[in-house]
């Protein structure tokens, strides 16, 4: 049997195989046939809610400003987003999903929404003192990063 830290060590390296070049990691494959990236995908799901600026999505994904810019260049090529200058303050750009974009955008986040169930389906096999251990030793091990 593998110690704990060994589990962790091989549960984390999957992770990362999985996270290569995204910045989210969700269980099971997408059901869009767009060929858009996972990053792409959550720009959509972001803009499903409100019109956000490029600084605002960047912030909202932890990446930089410039990753965001390449991404709806894409998005817009497709048809997927429009801009719109503000109506306060013409220096401001505002994004917003188009109607073809809508699709895609609700399907990543029921992707969202299955990967949670996955969890909590999995949490439910322990009782609620092993979830409390659980979750204590998760808050210890974000803690080191």
């Amino acid at each position: 049997m593998q110690s704990v830290s060994q589990q962790v060590d091989m549960l984390f390296t999957k992770i990362m195989q999985l996270a290569e070049n995204k910045q989210e990691v969700l269980l099971g494959k997408c059901e869009s046939d767009a060929g858009l990236t996972n990053t792409q995908e959550h720009i959509l799901m972001l803009l499903l809610h409100e019109k956000l600026t490029n600084a605002k999505l960047a912030e909202k994904l932890n990446i930089s400003p410039a990753a965001v810019t390449k991404a709806l260049k894409k998005l817009q090529q497709l048809h997927l987003t429009h801009s719109e200058k503000s109506s306060s303050d013409d220096r401001i750009v505002l994004w917003s999903l188009s109607e073809t974009g809508q699709p895609i955008a609700q399907e990543h986040g029921h992707h969202h929404q299955a990967t949670l169930a996955t969890y909590d389906q999995i949490a439910d096999a322990f009782s609620e003192e092993e979830q409390r251990t659980i979750v204590k030793f998760l808050e210890k091990l974000e803690k080191e990063f």
